[in-house]
C-alpha cells in the first residue's frame, strides 16, 4: 500500500484570535488557512465542534449533532442585518491570550438572541426560507436539541439536569413533549436559529478550506455527556437507573495523566440495545460529523475493543472494570451502511484512531482490522527503551504522528519538566542540542515515516506551559489559551514549508490535494 504524506496543524477555533473575547469563524479562521496554505499543510485537525460542557469542555456537549453557538461570528450577523456596530463593540475587559467564558458566554449568547430576534422579525423572504430548509434536512436531531435546550434554560444555572425534570419530561411522555414544544415554541426558534447560524458558517469556511487544498480533521469523542440531547432523546441506548441517572460512567484506570485514573462521568452504552438497530444512532452521527469534516479522529477507540466501567458512585476512576465493547461488528456495520470503503482499499481513508493510554494486542488487531492509523506521540517516546512504540523507528507508515496532543503539555513546557537524564536521552537520540526542542520534535514527526505529521499551533510557536489547552484531571483552567497573529512570523510558515518539502508531504500535483491519505 502506497501512502501520500501529509502534515498539518492541531488548532481549535476557540484558539484563534478576534474581537469577541475567543476565537470563532470570524475573518481569523479564513486567514488560519491561508497561513496553512502557507505553511504548505493539508490538514486543519480540530477538537469536536459542538457545545461546551462542564469546565468548558467541548468533550461534554450537550449534543453529539450541534455545533457550538459561541464560535458563530457575529460580525457576519450584523452584515446580515440582524446586529448593529454597536451591538458587537468588543467588552474592554476580554483578553486576547485567554478566554474568559464566565464574560464571554453572556457577551456571545445576548447577542444572538438579539439577532435571533430581529431575524424573526425579518420580513425578507429568502432567509428565512434557507432557515426552514435547514430545519427540514436536520429535523432528526434539531427538534430534540431545540426543545431540550429550551427545556435546559427552564431549569435554572443551579446545577439541575434533564433527570430533575417533571416525570413526564424527563420520560418523554408524548403529550408532555407535545405541550413543552408550544409553550416553548420561541426559544426552540432561538436554538434553530444558531444551529442554522453555525450551519452556515461553518459550510463556509469548510469549503474555503477544501478549495485551498486543505481538509478538515473533526473530532469524536467516543462518550456524550450525561446531560445532553442524545441521552434524554435516546434513554434506551445508555446504561441508566430507573430515574434516568446513569449506573456506571466511563474513565480510564490510571494513566500518565493521573495516578486515579480519569473519572470522566459520561454515561456508558448498552451495546446490545445499538446493534439491534444496526447502531442506527451512531450511523446518523457519524453522517452528521462527515458532512462536517473531511476526516473524523475517533477519540479513545479502545473502548470500542473494551472499556473502563466505573461505579457511578465512585469518586475515582480506580475501582473500575474492563468491559468488551461492540468489536469489529460496530465499524462493519458503519461501513455498509454509510458507503465508506474497507480500510485496506483504495481511496478508504476517512477515519483515524486516537489509539492510545493501555493498548493491548486486541486493541491494536481491531485497529488493522478496520483499517484505521493509529497515533503516535513523541513526548511518550524517552522512556530509554528502544522498544518504545512512540519512537519513530518503530513506526508503521499507517500512522499519524505528534509531538503532543490537546491534553500534553506544550513541547517546551514538557522539555522543562523533564530531568537531565531523560533530556541527555532525547539529545543523544535525536542528534540534538536541545536548545530549539519544539523545532527538533517537529523535524522528528515530519521525518518519520509516518504518512501524516500533526503539530499543535503552540510548539510551532514555541510557547511554555502557560499555552496548553487541557490538564486532564483538572476541571478548571482549561480550553481558555488563544493566540494572537503578532506571536507569528513570516518564518514560522516558511519553516513548516519548508520541512514539508524536505520530507515530501506537500502534494506535487494539483489533483493530490484531494485524494485519500492511503490508497
Amino acid at each position: 500500500m502506497t501512502y501520500h504524506r501529509h502534515s498539518g496543524i492541531l488548532l481549535h477555533p476557540t484558539s484563534l484570535p478576534g474581537p469577541h473575547g475567543s476565537g470563532d469563524l470570524g475573518p481569523a479562521s479564513f486567514h488560519f488557512v491561508d497561513w496553512l496554505v502557507a505553511a504548505g499543510q493539508t490538514l486543519w485537525q480540530i477538537l469536536p465542534l459542538g457545545g461546551i460542557g462542564p469546565g468548558n469542555s467541548p468533550y461534554m456537549s450537550p449534543s453529539a449533532f450541534a455545533g457550538n453557538e459561541l464560535l458563530i461570528d457575529l460580525a457576519r450577523l450584523r452584515n446580515a442585518g440582524w446586529l448593529t456596530d454597536a451591538d458587537i463593540a468588543p467588552d474592554p475587559l476580554f483578553r486576547k491570550e485567554r478566554i474568559d467564558y464566565p464574560s464571554v458566554r453572556p457577551f456571545r449568547m445576548s447577542r444572538l438572541r438579539l439577532a435571533a430576534e430581529r431575524f424573526f422579525a425579518d420580513a425578507r423572504k429568502d432567509a428565512h426560507k434557507e432557515f426552514l430548509a435547514f430545519c427540514k434536512d436536520e429535523c432528526d436531531w434539531l427538534e430534540d436539541y431545540a426543545l431540550f435546550m429550551a427545556l435546559d434554560r427552564k431549569l435554572g444555572p443551579y446545577g439541575a439536569v434533564w433527570q430533575d425534570l417533571p416525570p413526564d419530561l424527563a420520560q418523554r411522555k408524548t403529550k408532555a413533549l407535545r405541550e413543552a414544544a408550544r409553550s416553548l415554541a420561541e426559544e426552540c426558534n432561538f436554538w434553530k436559529f444558531c444551529q442554522w447560524c453555525f450551519d452556515e458558517q461553518w459550510t463556509a469556511l469548510k469549503r474555503y478550506a477544501n478549495d485551498r487544498g486543505v481538509r478538515i480533521v473533526g473530532d469524536m469523542p467516543i462518550f456524550v455527556s450525561a446531560h445532553s440531547a442524545d441521552v434524554w432523546a435516546h434513554q434506551r441506548l445508555f446504561d441508566l437507573d430507573g430515574n434516568g441517572r446513569p449506573r456506571v460512567v466511563a474513565g480510564v484506570p490510571p494513566d500518565y495523566f493521573s495516578a486515579t485514573g480519569q473519572r470522566w462521568g459520561n454515561p456508558l452504552y448498552k451495546w446490545e440495545e445499538h446493534s439491534r438497530d444496526s447502531y442506527q444512532w451512531w450511523v446518523e452521527r457519524m453522517r452528521r460529523t462527515l458532512k462536517l469534516c473531511d476526516i473524523v479522529r475517533i477519540d479513545h477507540f479502545r473502548g470500542f475493543e473494551s472499556y473502563w466501567e466505573i461505579p457511578a458512585h465512585a469518586p475515582t476512576a480506580i475501582d473500575g472494570q474492563w468491559i468488551p465493547g461492540p468489536g469489529q461488528e460496530f465499524f462493519t456495520e458503519l461501513r455498509k451502511t454509510l458507503g465508506l470503503k474497507s480500510g485496506k482499499e483504495p481511496g478508504s481513508f476517512k477515519i483515524l484512531a486516537e489509539d492510545l493510554g493501555i493498548i493491548t494486542p486486541k486493541v491494536t488487531a481491531l485497529r488493522k482490522a478496520a483499517g484505521f492509523p493509529g497515533m503516535r506521540i513523541l513526548q511518550f517516546a524517552f522512556d530509554g527503551h528502544s522498544g518504545n512504540p512512540y519512537l519513530p523507528h518503530n513506526y508503521e507508515a499507517n500512522t499519524v504522528v505528534y509531538t503532543g496532543t490537546h491534553d500534553n503539555d506544550t513541547t517546551c513546557g514538557w522539555w522543562g519538566s523533564l530531568s537531565e537524564q531523560e533530556k541527555d536521552y532525547i539529545r543523544r537520540y535525536l542528534g540534538i542540542d536541545g536548545n530549539t526542542i519544539h523545532w527538533d520534535m517537529i523535524r522528528a514527526a515530519s521525518a518519520s515515516v509516518a504518512a501524516v505529521s500533526i503539530i499543535p499551533m503552540q510548539d510551532v510557536l514555541g510557547l511554555d506551559s502557560s499555552a496548553r489547552m487541557n490538564r486532564p484531571g483538572l476541571t478548571e483552567g482549561s480550553w481558555e489559551w488563544r493566540f494572537s497573529w503578532d506571536q507569528t512570523a513570516a518564518w514560522h510558515a516558511e519553516r513548516m514549508a519548508e520541512l514539508g518539502r524536505l520530507h515530501g508531504r506537500i502534494p506535487r500535483r494539483k489533483a493530490d490535494e484531494n485524494i485519500p491519505l492511503a490508497h
